[in-house]
Order: C-alpha cells, then structure tokens, then sequence
C-alpha cells in the first residue's frame, strides 16, 4: 500500500517512519526541493528529529503529483499557518473519494475554521478525517508507546485508518466527534503556554494543576457550543493531550511560555524556540471563538492579553486568582 505524508516537519517525518516501519510505501513531500535534497541525502530528518535514521520504504519527493499518485490515504501534516496553501496545492491531485488524514492541530486565524474545515473547503471531492492525541513526535519516531484517537463521521473510515496506523507501539481508538477531538488538539496548545508562563514566572505544580484542570473546562465549554460531545474532552485529544503538552519540555508550547514567563519578548521567543508555535497562532483564534460563541474563557482571555496587549505575566495571573466567586463547573 502506499501512502502519502504531506509535510516534512517533525510530526510529519516522524509518522512516515512508523509506516514504513508497518511495511507501506511512504512517499514524504516537503515544500522546498532543498528540504526534499537534505531529506534524500541524510536519510533522517535532522532539523527536528536528528539521529532517527530513515527506513527503506519512506521515498522523499518535492513533486506533489508523485507523492499522492496511487495513494491509498494521504496524511497531512502541514502547521496550520500552511493549511490553507497547502490544501490548495494538493486539490488537483486528489480523485473524488479520496481519504486524507489531517494529523497538524491548530486553528486557522480569521475564519476560525478548523484544519479539517479548511481541507474541506479546498478539496470538496475529498473524505477528511483527523488524528490527535498526546504524541510527541520525538517519542513515536522512536518506537515509545502512544496512544492517539482518529474521528470520521464515517465510522469505517475511522476504522479504515486505524488499521493503517495501529502497531504494538502506537495503539488508536476511533470516534465519530471530528468538532471534539480536533478543537481538543488545538486549544490545548493555548493552555500549554500558560503553563510554561507559569514554569517561567517560577510558580508551582499548584498553579500549573489550576491552569490545566480550568484551561480544560474552557476547552469543554466552547466544544459543547460548538456541537461537541462533552465525554471527547475528557479523553486522548482532550485531556490526554493537555498533560503531555503542559508537563513535558518536547512541547514547543511550553518551551514558549517558559521564555515569555521570564520576561522575553514575543518576538525574541518565537526566534529561540525555531519551530512553530500552534498555541501562539490559535490564542488569537480561540479568544475570537470565545467572543463568537458567547462562552467564558478568562485563561484564554488573559493569554491573548499577555502576546498581543501587552499585559505583564504577572498581573495576568492576579487578574485570574481575584475573580469573583463562583461555583465550580
């Protein structure tokens, strides 16, 4: 079977290796040809995942016709300032019918799409379903154990895929709440940051425990108005994602936050972390969504404040702690 991964970053690269590792013929694209040149000569992508070395079966191409010519699933990985470009780009190649797998997490700024709406936009003659879960690319691309969710609202495309996907070391449930599982994926990246603001600003497991368990009750609250199923958040792409990507120093987010709680700039954290940061991208998104859907979500609020309105960390967080007095839910 081939199968094509669109998009050569981490996430990308690293789920083209656990196929080619199942046995499938995995065609990888990267948007530039000298990616595609590096890729090809390293055998290993050595920008974000540097000493996994390449099987056999991952073919790296530049040309799109290529990569998605016969292909039985296409998987993409674009980050989502990319998405709308690149489903542009991949619309021409894809037969009506077509399974694609969005696996990138995010929120494109100004509609408010999610990824999975975008795609679909682009590529109306397609089948889109989407994959999240707590799944540092670091750790799959070397064989540790994880466990991911995909959502279809065909439940044996949903199937289809995790059969693709499934091995002893990276096990997939299914779903049918694309809204759930995807805003899941994308907002936790958000909370994220201000865990990291947290860990910078020097505060401890308490406050970062309050921001995960609060920031995950906002994520269920927008899900919910916007058509979720309440029981998604508390699963892989809800819960699940939100512990890896608040505790653990692979996530980029965090490793944000970090700087911004020591007092770095937008701008100077962005250039030292080198890779994108999806919950700088989706803030603006999500805080937009809140204001659209009518739902509270002062964590979001107070992290919008702090990259665009120039609101001190620590001010952010008194602002939070002296809010009046409420019941719990």
């Amino acid at each position: 079977m081939k199968i094509a991964v669109i998009g050569s970053g981490g996430w990308g690269t690293a789920i083209a290796i656990l196929l080619s590792k199942k046995g499938y013929n995995v065609y990888l694209w990267s948007w530039i040809q000298e990616e595609t040149d590096r890729l090809k000569a390293d055998r290993e992508n050595k920008e974000f995942l540097p000493g996994v070395k390449f099987p056999d079966g991952i073919y790296c191409t530049h040309d799109m016709a290529e990569c998605t010519d016969g292909a039985e699933l296409i998987i993409t990985a674009a980050p989502s300032p990319a998405t709308r470009t690149t489903a542009k780009q991949l619309s021409p190649h894809v037969k009506t019918g077509q399974r694609i797998v969005n696996i990138s997490k995010g929120l494109e700024e100004g509609s408010l799409l999610r990824l999975s709406e975008v795609y679909k936009q682009a590529i109306p003659q397609a089948e889109v379903s989407v994959m999240s879960g707590p799944s540092h690319a670091e750790e799959v691309s070397r064989g540790l154990p994880t466990t991911n969710v995909v959502a279809s609202a065909d439940i044996e495309t949903a199937k289809f895929i995790q059969d693709i996907f499934m091995d002893d070391m990276f096990r997939v449930y299914t779903s049918t709440d694309i809204i759930g599982v995807e805003l899941g994926g994308a907002l936790k990246n958000v909370i994220a940051l201000c865990a990291g603001i947290s860990d910078g600003l020097g505060y401890g497991d308490n406050t970062k425990a309050a921001l995960m368990t609060r920031g995950l009750a906002e994520i269920a609250r927008l899900g919910v108005a916007m058509g979720a199923r309440q029981e998604t958040f508390m699963g892989l792409s809800g819960v699940g994602d939100l512990i890896v990507t608040c505790t653990s120093m692979h996530s980029r987010n965090r490793r944000a936050g970090i700087l911004l709680g020591q007092g770095k700039t937008l701008q100077e954290t962005l250039d030292s972390v080198h890779m994108v940061v999806e919950g700088v991208n989706t803030a603006t998104a999500a805080y937009e969504m809140a204001k659209k859907y009518n739902v509270e979500m002062p964590i979001v609020e107070e992290a919008y404040n702090i990259l665009y309105n120039g609101r001190n960390a620590r001010e952010a967080v008194l602002l939070l702690m002296t809010r009046e007095k409420r019941e719990e839910k």
